[in-house]
Parts: structure tokens; sequence; C-alpha cells
């Protein structure tokens, strides 16, 4: 009964939170991979399984990917969904791999509020894996950054 007091006063506020397909695209068919904590610890690697399956974030300045200038795309390391391409991503001196848009159907959103404040996470559209935030200070055409932890994506060349 509480619970549902404080989810009502929140939404009241505009802070209830809540799941976007705003992003998805229209008619895309993701299958959802949905697997147990004990699949996804078997699956990931520590940092991975931390900022995937935990909504950790990793120390600025530590992902190879930083400094990845090769064509090609970025996919979601817990399932392999493309989520970028090169094209997209844009060097924001954060110290994390940064985008101004994403493939269409790849992510999806919900409001964060563990610093208290609301803040925009997004997540893989299949598996659900936190990738990172968006804040609305990138470059244009979209004037979007989506601030992404290095170790929750893999790199894969283009051929």
């Amino acid at each position: 009964m509480l619970r549902r007091r404080l989810l009502a006063l929140m939404g009241t506020l505009g802070l209830a939170q809540h799941l976007s397909s705003a992003h998805a695209a229209e008619g895309s068919k993701i299958v959802p991979l949905r697997l147990s904590d004990a699949e996804w610890k078997k699956r990931l690697g520590a940092a991975q399984y931390d900022v995937l399956r935990q909504e950790g974030t990793e120390r600025s300045g530590t992902s190879p990917l930083n400094g990845e200038k090769r064509k090609g795309t970025y996919h979601c390391a817990g399932c392999d969904l493309p989520l970028f391409s090169s094209d997209m991503k844009y060097d924001s001196g954060t110290g994390w791999p940064s985008f101004f848009t994403f493939l269409p159907g790849a992510l999806e959103t919900k409001t964060d509020f563990k610093l208290i404040l609301p803040r925009t996470e997004y997540h893989c559209a299949r598996c659900e894996g936190h990738q990172g935030h968006v804040f609305n200070d990138g470059p244009q055409p979209s004037g979007k950054r989506y601030c992404n932890n290095g170790v929750a994506l893999t790199f894969k060349g283009a051929v």
C-alpha cells in the first residue's frame, strides 16, 4: 500500500520510473534475451556484469574504445545487438565513448533516480543491459550525448 502511494506521488510529481519505447523503431521485432543471474555471471566478465546487470559505471578514461577510430559497429557486450555505428561516435572529452544517436530500435530508456535528480538511463533493447545515460549537451544534428560505458560494448570493424 505504501509503495502504491509513493509511486502515485512520484507520478504526480512527474518522477515515476518508466520504460520508453519511443526510441524503438516502429515494427521492429527484437527477440528479448532473458537469462538467470547465474547465466549472466557465466557469460560476462566481472566489470561487464557490474555495468550491464547491476547498472554500475566504469571509471572515466579506462576504456580502450575511447581511442577507437576505425569504421565499424559497436555492439552490446551482453547480447551482441548492434547499437551504434562508428559514424555516430564523437570525442565528448568525458572519458567515455560517446555517440550523438543510435541505430534504430537498438535502445530503450528509463528514468534513473540514483543521484536523486532524474537522469535518462538507456539500455539494450534485446537484453536490457545497462549502457549509460543520455544528456542534452551533444553535437548536432541531435544535440544528444549517449555517454556509454566502454565495458558494455564490443567493437566490430567494417569488413
